[in-house]
């Protein structure tokens, strides 16, 4: 399988599917629940990435994202994700991912007029957390998905401009949620994609279907994926087996298009 392609893999699931992942060359993007991170023995995630690693696999991470938010105008609760955060950052030092993933935690039927005081908490947070991912030398990606249009999160990611923070676009969650086209999107936060997270649904519930089971137009995606962010990282976000592999066959052409 392409170097570029991630699936995704729940850290509590990694254990089980190492095997299959080393067998089949698939790069895993180990997402970790809050509770996944409080059980974590150090000891087992190293060999664990140990074993990754010396089988030529490149891992990414997916942070938890239930209950936290960078910018939350409540101090505590910044301080708790901060908190959550650092544990991910502990995790990468022994899987070495090249991106990782958050969730920005902006939701504009919550934050409404109180948008530009979530925005100032979420850029003094990241501002905070970019350091330790420079470090460890990953990029932190902000995924969409709430968002209906680009523009708060165009407005943080030129405010933290920093070429180690950048997007992650989740097109299943734009396909939910969009007032936008997709080229509309692409036009004001392609050049900032990292990764994309690669799933379909029917613009009603985040099915996670396997692309092109559902009504998202792949064709145009990856043509903009090339024109705007030809070096991203493309995850499959597969919630079973059986997906997958129907989700690795269908991308296949795309993997083939020069």
């Amino acid at each position: 399988m392409s170097d570029r392609i991630q699936v995704h893999v729940p850290y509590q699931r990694l254990a089980i599917y190492l095997e299959h992942l080393k067998t089949r060359r698939l790069n895993p993007e180990v997402f970790f629940s809050a509770g996944a991170l409080d059980g974590i023995s150090r000891e087992e995630l190293a060999s664990q990435s140990g074993e990754l690693h010396d089988a030529g696999l490149i891992t990414t991470i997916h942070a938890p994202f239930m209950d936290l938010n960078p910018g939350a105008l409540d101090a505590s609760i910044r301080e708790v994700t901060k908190q959550r955060f650092q544990q991910v950052f502990m995790a990468a030092e022994l899987l070495k991912p090249r991106v990782i993933v958050f969730h920005p935690g902006y939701d504009e039927l919550r934050y409404g007029d109180n948008r530009l005081a979530w925005l100032e908490n979420s850029i003094s947070f990241w501002r905070e957390m970019l350091p330790i991912a420079k470090d460890l030398g990953c990029t932190i990606a902000i995924e969409n998905i709430f968002e209906k249009e680009p523009s708060t999160l165009r407005d943080l990611l030129e405010e933290v401009n920093d070429p180690a923070f950048r997007h992650c676009f989740d097109v299943g969650h734009w396909n939910m949620f969009t007032t936008v086209t997709m080229e509309e999107w692409f036009t004001e936060l392609g050049p900032f994609i990292a990764e994309c997270h690669i799933h379909d649904n029917h613009g009603q519930i985040d099915e996670h279907l396997p692309l092109g089971e559902g009504e998202i137009d792949f064709d145009q995606l990856f043509e903009l994926l090339k024109r705007y962010s030809p070096n991203s990282v493309w995850t499959i976000e597969a919630h079973s087996k059986e997906r997958l592999e129907r989700a690795l066959k269908n991308i296949g052409k795309y993997l083939a298009t020069p």
